[in-house]
């Protein structure tokens, strides 16, 4: 049933019936790239997700809003889902291990790779995500793609908005932006918003219900000089203090815990970025930007999820274990780019060249219940790399554009049980499109790309000696695509195929190991490795139609098929003693074969409107390391409204019909004493039906 309506209204939002009228969809333009271009101009598979998505959502953070592209997915295991993956490539989680990032993250020219907790949505104005490898645009940490937030930018006029939203589970969100002039050449834009929630999660051991809880605050800030002529100096600074529950796995597989420790998701990132635009000549301009972020994490969990004498309360085969895992991780990372860019018109030779460097160092403080002493860890590494492209036109309609980046990673690390890594990098990456215009509204696109991500080390002694240094990962990528707009500008449709074939293909794996004189397997050593191959081949569509002056349609598909090549896993948990399992075929972690999102916005008067939409994803393996899985799903998400010039009322609902999705899962081990620690999975749920009132005042 579920799917007949998910299906009714995507063939609603493909075939409505249209009336002439003169609305036209706004132009939206990609910052992410050397240039900004139009969306529909971009020779390579992108969505974007606007600020009035973002807020018809309610969404507090990335993740929210994730759903809506086609092929990209995020994990928990955590308070937030702060892992992203893009066409099923991607981490899903960090313990003891640096992270080498395959999903890039930039806020307002911030590098926060690898942080995903700082991806809250305060007055971001669009999120812009290129998938597929952005080997010359952005190097080592972008093998699967690149997520870019981009925040509202200051205004010529004095201007600014506050807002209050109320909502289940004790939601509770105020914000207010303020932006305008300093002096003529001068302007300055400033956000500020705190946001709690209870969560979703009840402990019935301790009776709370707010052993999840959501208490997060941002800052942003943003100054723009207008130095002179030929020179444009912006600053943004990004303040993010979060401090969150964290207590998401139940013994019962249900939002109800037993844990008599309650964990915690925490970090405190404080940020800025200079970017400096030069007019050299009338030939080309300059580009410098730098960036600094610092940020404080700490995350812990109640590893046996129960409390210590539930074997009194129960009858159990065993007696329970109690132990609690925290990590402390303080990530500095400066990252510098100086570009040069041509200012050529269109029929002309085009060119970028420039130099990038990349610092980042981390300090690990682990303290484990099983541990004799606390784990302590240092890691930097710094990448430094030169790339350039050429944009070379054939003829009037066609045009090759060919790009290269040459990457040399230096890393070291450091820990308490004397181990010690020096690996090096020498990477290559690049890309060569040719684009095809046979009008001013249709471009038609053959892409081969090739991305890369660095190779890394696994600290632990009792993973085997031959899983402890692991490869760096290439990735080609062959893609061809086709982007329209009708001639009335009114409808606007992209598609792109692509196929991607990874070498040294980097997974998570791990092992499971009882701690001395305990029967419960409890302690858990996840480590990297790399399987010989895999490949991932598919389809995203889009299609964003305005039917009607009172009625605009949005739809989005995504197809994905993956699969490991010649992979056999000793740490599967169907392996054998000896004999590893054989996961050549099968699909890689967090890959849904499907995604799709469909929906219509009516805008019934000048004030009132309704917005309306379907989610879908197909269900995917958590892991390379066993076969729990999530179960497919179809969300329903609405809003509905009343708004003036300056004031707005909604009432917003996601997941309307409470629909249980999980989010993060594990399947190769037991946890629970009254069971015997029989192996069984275990998942993480995502937000259940939630219901929220906001209110805002514009001026």
């Amino acid at each position: 049933m579920k799917k007949t309506i998910a299906l009714s209204t995507l063939s609603l939002a493909i075939a409505a019936h249209t009336h002439a009228t003169e609305d036209t969809i706004e132009e939206i333009l990609v910052s992410a790239d050397f240039r900004a271009a139009p969306l529909q101009d971009l020779s390579t598979s992108a969505s974007v997700i606007a600020a009035d998505t973002i807020a018809a959502r309610g969404a507090e953070h990335l993740a929210d809003i994730l759903n809506i592209a086609p092929n990209v997915n995020f994990s928990t295991g955590a308070s937030r889902g702060r892992f992203f993956q893009i066409r099923g490539i991607g981490e899903r989680s960090q313990f003891i291990e640096p992270v080498n990032p395959s999903v890039g993250l930039l806020i307002d020219g911030i590098d926060l790779t690898g942080i995903g907790a700082a991806a809250t949505t305060l007055d971001i104005q669009q999120v812009e995500i290129l998938r597929g490898p952005q080997g010359t645009l952005y190097g080592a940490n972008a093998l699967a793609g690149l997520i870019n937030m981009a925040s509202g930018s200051p205004s010529q006029e004095l201007s600014g908005n506050v807002s209050a939203t109320v909502g289940e589970y004790n939601t509770r969100t105020a914000s207010g932006v303020i932006s305008g002039p300093i002096s003529h050449n001068v302007g300055f834009r400033v956000a500020l918003e705190q946001h709690t929630s209870d969560g979703y999660q009840d402990n019935a051991y301790l009776n709370i219900d707010d052993n999840a809880n959501i208490d997060e605050q941002t800052l942003r800030g943003k100054l723009a000089w207008q130095v002179s002529d030929s020179l444009a100096l912006d600053v943004t600074g990004l303040y993010v203090n979060i401090d969150n529950g964290y207590d998401g796995f139940s013994l019962d597989n249900t939002r109800t815990t037993l844990s008599d420790q309650p964990g915690h998701d925490r970090q405190e990132t404080a940020a800025f970025a200079v970017k400096a635009n030069w007019q050299v000549s009338d030939a080309f301009h300059a580009v410098i930007q730098a960036s600094n972020a610092n940020s404080d994490t700490e995350y812990g969990y109640d590893e046996d999820w129960a409390y210590t004498d539930i074997c009194v309360d129960f009858t159990c085969i065993y007696d329970g274990f109690t132990s609690f895992d925290n990590y402390q991780r303080d990530i500095n990372n400066t990252t510098l780019d100086v570009r040069l860019v041509s200012d050529h018109t269109p029929g002309e030779l085009g060119w970028v060249a420039g130099a990038y460097y990349r610092d980042q160092a981390e300090d690990l403080h682990r303290e484990y219940t099983y541990l004799d002493e606390d784990f302590l860890s240092d890691f930097n590494s710094d990448n430094s790399a030169l790339y350039g492209q050429l944009e070379i036109p054939l003829s009037q309609a066609l045009q090759l554009i060919t790009g290269l980046r040459v990457e040399q990673r230096e890393a070291s690390y450091r820990d308490s049980d004397g181990v010690s890594y020096n690996p090096s990098d020498d990477m290559l990456g690049g890309k060569v499109a040719l684009e095809y215009r046979p009008s001013d509204v249709t471009l038609i696109y053959a892409l081969a790309s090739r991305g890369y991500k660095a190779g890394g080390f696994n600290s632990n002694s009792d993973i085997p000696a031959q899983d402890r240094v692991y490869d760096p990962e290439f990735l080609w990528n062959y893609e061809t695509g086709l982007k329209t707009t009708s001639s009335d500008g009114r409808l606007q449709s992209q598609i792109a195929l692509f196929y991607q074939d990874r070498d040294d293909l980097q997974t998570k794996q791990s092992l499971v190991q009882p701690d001395e004189g305990e029967i419960c397997p409890c302690s858990f050593i996840d480590y990297t490795t790399n399987a010989t191959a895999g490949i991932t081949y598919g389809l995203e569509a889009e299609i964003n139609w305005q039917a009607h002056e009172m009625l605009s349609l949005f739809a989005s598909l995504g197809l994905l098929r993956s699969e490991f090549k010649n992979f056999a896993s000793f740490a599967h948990a169907e392996a054998t003693e000896g004999a590893p399992y054989n996961l050549d075929g099968h699909d890689l972690p967090h890959a849904p074969r499907y995604q799709f999102t469909t929906g219509a916005v009516f805008n019934f008067s000048d004030n009132w409107y309704a917005r309306i939409e379907i989610e879908g994803k197909d269900g995917f393996y958590f892991s390379s390391r066993h076969e729990a899985q999530a179960d497919s799903y179809e969300l329903l998400n609405a809003r509905i409204g009343y708004q003036t010039a300056q004031w707005e009322f909604a009432l917003y609902g996601r997941n309307l019909t409470d629909e249980d999705t999980q989010t993060r899962g594990f399947g190769s081990f037991g946890n629970d004493p009254r069971d015997g620690y029989t192996t069984k999975p275990y998942y993480q749920f995502g937000e259940p039906r939630m219901v929220a009132a906001t209110a805002s005042y514009r001026f």
